[in-house]
């Protein structure tokens, strides 16, 4: 193994300057004992306009609060609720950029990266270190870095796949035994039981899976003990697939690429999740231009994409990162996915949401909301799930659709979609109505 020797994080971050671009590691692996350093040299005014990137982190993200405006500018690639309340009131700010093209920022030059603040597993006896439950755009941060810090961490798993990195491209080496950030879900609730069982209706045996993460996801995965032979090839995943590998029933024995293997570039979970990737052949854990590669995706037979939701309009444009002009999110890889399973040879792309708010106003609208983001356009969009049914829009018509849409929308609010439809298109809707059958 390479000899190498740890320094103080206080030591490791003075390499930060004025206007240099930084990048952490992504959810779970986010080095908190980095970025407590690093804000705490910012807070003694040792330099100003330090750019800072990201996916979602987990944990504290000190650098996104406004007693650090003027020293740390935060631009993530994706709003995850620990910097949700500072991007909205503009403290920080986001890139909107596929999951898909956020390694190619880097690579490409399109961002600069002068120090990449990563967190890794100990070294094996060949000196390689991974990179565990964050590859992502991480690797490609680590390749374009000036400088590599790197926090060894033996709670950090050892990832297969695109995971290893050796020592000899990391700079300075800090130790640290916290362990990672854990995410723990509620069970799904009546509303998320019955999308989740209407998603599963449409998941053939062979499937090879994609969704995020949260209780619809769970709610799924619980409806699929019965199935056989699905497999991964996602973004992320967390707890809800492990009963369903233990039971044979994620196997990966249908996929034409990695077959056997579980392919992600993320993680987040209970340490279960973690504890399962480590020292796992069986996963893969790849570069995100990998994962998220929509011709990547398509190449595997039954590609079945179940993805969230905030708002639709009756033409089936999908809203998914903003609420308004407020943003919430991030475009994700939602659109890589969408495209990816449409390709596939027999794939579903599956958009799921509750048909109401928690305050009961539809989420289906005539029109979406001034200001809303569409992530997933009118053209891209399949399948449409709520508690109230599965409609395929692909190949209909915008008033097909609207009837479509309006019949799996929450009854309280039906007649007013009609009518907005009626509106819209006059007296021709009501023959779309009784013509197409819902």
């Amino acid at each position: 193994m390479t000899n190498f020797k740890f320094t103080s994080a206080a030591e490791a971050v003075k390499v930060v300057k004025s206007g240099d671009h930084v990048h952490f590691s992504s959810v779970a692996s986010a080095p908190q004992i980095l970025i407590e350093a690093m804000c705490a040299r910012g807070a003694a005014g040792e330099f100003k306009n330090v750019h800072v990137h990201h996916l979602h982190t987990e944990g504290p993200a000190p650098y996104a609060s406004p007693e650090f405006e003027g020293i740390f500018q935060l631009d993530s690639f994706f709003v995850g609720g620990n910097v949700r309340k500072m991007t909205q009131s503009g403290y920080a700010d986001y890139i909107p950029v596929f999951l898909s093209e956020t390694q190619k920022l880097y690579r490409s030059g399109t961002l600069p990266c002068n120090v990449a603040m990563i967190q890794v597993s100990p070294p094996d006896k060949h000196g390689y270190v991974s990179l565990g439950t964050s590859v992502d755009a991480t690797l490609a941060a680590v390749e374009c870095a000036e400088t590599v810090i790197a926090v060894i961490n033996k709670y950090v798993p050892r990832a297969f796949g695109d995971a290893f990195i050796h020592v000899s491209a990391i700079d300075m080496f800090v130790e640290d035994d916290t362990p990672l950030e854990e995410a723990h879900f509620t069970a799904p609730d009546a509303v998320e039981t019955a999308i989740g069982k209407n998603c599963a209706e449409l998941v053939e045996d062979g499937a090879c899976l994609q969704m995020g993460i949260g209780a619809i996801p769970n709610a799924v995965l619980a409806q699929l003990g019965g199935h056989k032979n699905l497999g991964i090839h996602t973004e992320m995943f967390a707890d809800g697939v492990l009963p369903l590998v233990e039971s044979g029933v994620i196997n990966g024995a249908n996929k034409a690429l990695d077959r056997g293997k579980m392919v992600s570039t993320f993680l987040m979970g209970s340490q279960r999740v973690y504890d399962f990737i480590d020292n796992n052949p069986g996963v893969a854990m790849m570069d995100v231009g990998y994962t998220n590669d929509p011709f990547i995706i398509a190449k595997n037979p039954k590609v079945t994409a179940i993805n969230s939701a905030l708002q639709v309009d009756l033409t089936g444009q999908i809203c998914a990162d903003s609420l308004g002009k407020t943003f919430y999110s991030g475009v994700g890889g939602q659109i890589d996915f969408i495209y990816g399973a449409s390709r596939s040879e027999g794939g579903k792309a599956i958009l799921a949401m509750p048909s109401v708010t928690n305050k009961g106003i539809s989420k289906i609208a005539p029109t979406l909301t001034d200001g809303a983001g569409v992530v997933t356009t009118r053209a891209h969009v399949h399948w449409f799930v709520t508690e109230y049914g599965a409609v395929n829009l692909y190949g209909k018509s915008l008033q097909e659709r609207a009837r479509a849409i309006i019949s799996v929308a929450h009854p309280d609010h039906r007649e007013a979609l009609d009518r907005a439809a009626f509106e819209r298109w006059g007296a021709h809707h009501a023959w779309i109505k009784s013509d197409c059958g819902c």
